[in-house]
């Protein structure tokens, strides 16, 4: 519930400021001081080399303030699993939904995560109070905490659940565009192994909390309820709006000043255009378009996720501890995963990659369905 999606966005979102940094390029005129591909490694070799000797690195990766401050966002968003399993519960067992109900109420929270593009528009055009990531990263945090709040103390209904659900997942998806946005600031010009790494890190942070929230959620739900477990989720997004005081930005002197921002004036709008047509002349290209459609067409497989939780906990009678070691062992096999990638496969062309996951993954998938027809037997379910 918590919205967190493959970090393939991620990957994507990174070939597309790739290829729009090499739009601007072309059109540099040639009195210009344009940068070669040769100039580009060596510039990236030096900096992560002074980085590497004032932060020291951890797989390749430097570990300056703005990574940990990335690894701590990650980390947020996979913790704030926590109240996943509760608020499953809470639509069934408080709230009397049934299934379709439920999907209904996921699907909206999903809906902050659908328009991401937006947010990063916002951000990048937007500043407040001087910063383009600090201070989003310190309303996304707030506003998530006060989405958990609210769950813990006033909603009773489905509508006002929807609410603050969706709020949740919106404080979440904002504050992934930020942190992701700085990981392609971080990859640009690197080699794909160390983007691998880098994209190993927030990965690998993300499947600790989830491991973290997994191992708690089951057992405090069943000993302390859904509201408390709303209560304690609610301090944690609290996390990404402290941690971006370790973002290291240069203030915007006209923001910072006080100057009233208007979306009316002319340096806004002219931004905005040459923003949207550079956008649109990234997607026409087939390297950018392909990804975008196999991530529309991943994305738009549909999910059994309530569905299932009801045949779990109705048919199959597990309790909320059994469904918290359930979700414990998925979050193990998640980092397990980064483990393997970043062990492994960092340097195996990604196109392999996507292909052998795709058949391997939809295999899997299915022994969902066929585990489900033969425990629905009647000779099985009588046993």
């Amino acid at each position: 519930m918590s919205g967190i999606v493959p970090r393939s966005a991620s990957a994507f979102r990174l070939s597309i400021d790739g290829d729009s940094d090499s739009l601007l390029g072309s059109r540099t005129g040639k009195g210009d001081m344009l940068t070669t591909e040769t100039d580009l490694e060596a510039s990236s070799t030096s900096k992560t080399a002074l980085r590497k000797n004032k932060y020291g690195t951890l797989y390749g990766i430097d570990l300056s303030p703005d990574t940990v401050a990335v690894a701590m966002v990650y980390f947020v968003q996979g913790v704030l699993g926590l109240a996943r399993l509760a608020v499953s519960f809470y639509l069934k067992d408080d709230l009397h939904l049934d299934p379709a109900e439920a999907a209904v109420i996921s699907g909206i929270s999903a809906f902050p995560w659908l328009v991401k593009p937006l947010y990063g528009f916002i951000s990048d055009s937007i500043p407040l109070f001087g910063y383009r990531r600090r201070s989003y990263l310190v309303l996304s945090g707030l506003l998530g905490a006060l989405s958990w709040s609210l769950m813990a103390t006033f909603v009773d209904g489905k509508y006002s659940a929807a609410i603050c659900i969706l709020l949740g997942s919106l404080s979440v998806a904002f504050s992934d565009v930020v942190v992701d946005s700085m990981v392609v600031e971080r990859a640009r010009g690197e080699s794909q192994s160390t983007s691998g790494s880098l994209q190993s890190l927030c990965w690998g942070s993300s499947a600790f909390g989830g491991i973290v929230s997994s191992y708690f959620s089951g057992s405090l739900l069943d000993a302390y309820g859904v509201r408390f477990v709303f209560g304690v989720t609610a301090l944690l997004p609290l996390l990404t709006s402290a941690v971006a005081v370790l973002v290291k930005e240069q203030p915007m002197l006209g923001t910072a000043r006080g100057q009233t921002f208007s979306f009316t004036r002319p340096e806004f709008l002219e931004s905005s255009k040459e923003s949207i047509i550079q956008l649109w002349d990234s997607v026409r290209q087939p390297s950018i378009f392909l990804p975008t459609l196999f991530i529309f067409l991943w994305q738009a497989t549909p999910q059994s996720d309530s569905a299932m939780f009801y045949f779990n906990t109705n048919s199959l009678g597990f309790t909320p501890e059994f469904l918290g070691r359930v979700k414990l062992v998925t979050s193990i096999a998640s980092l397990l995963g980064v483990g393997l990638y970043n062990g492994f496969l960092k340097n195996v062309p990604l196109r392999k990659i996507f292909l052998g996951t795709t058949i391997l993954g939809s295999a899997l998938g299915m022994t969902q369905a066929s585990f489900a027809g033969y425990r629905t037997k009647p000779e099985v379910r009588n046993k």
